[in-house]
């Protein structure tokens, strides 16, 4: 089973098991990660569950929609490798 390392606000790390075919979401909610909010339970419509990507994986996504471009705009603290909204 693949592991995500989720940093917290803080820096703190918790690496956690991430079942395949789980959202990031699914798999922080699962892990009682609450820095990852998901309001709208994963419905795309509150940007509360974006995420800071490394580099490295955010050069593997494709690039957001339209949609998700829309959402991020309403978030607040972005950067340039955080590319989604219901990850």
């Amino acid at each position: 089973m693949p592991k995500i390392v989720f940093v917290l606000p803080g820096g703190t790390r918790q690496e956690v098991d991430a079942p395949v075919g789980h959202t990031l979401l699914d798999v922080a909610h699962e892990n009682d990660i609450h820095a990852v909010e998901g309001a709208c339970g994963g419905a795309l419509a509150c940007s509360t569950c974006h995420v800071i990507l490394s580099e490295h994986w955010f050069a593997k996504l494709a690039k957001a929609t339209d949609d998700e471009e829309d959402m991020l705009d309403l978030a607040t603290g972005l950067q340039a490798t955080q590319p989604r909204c219901c990850l």
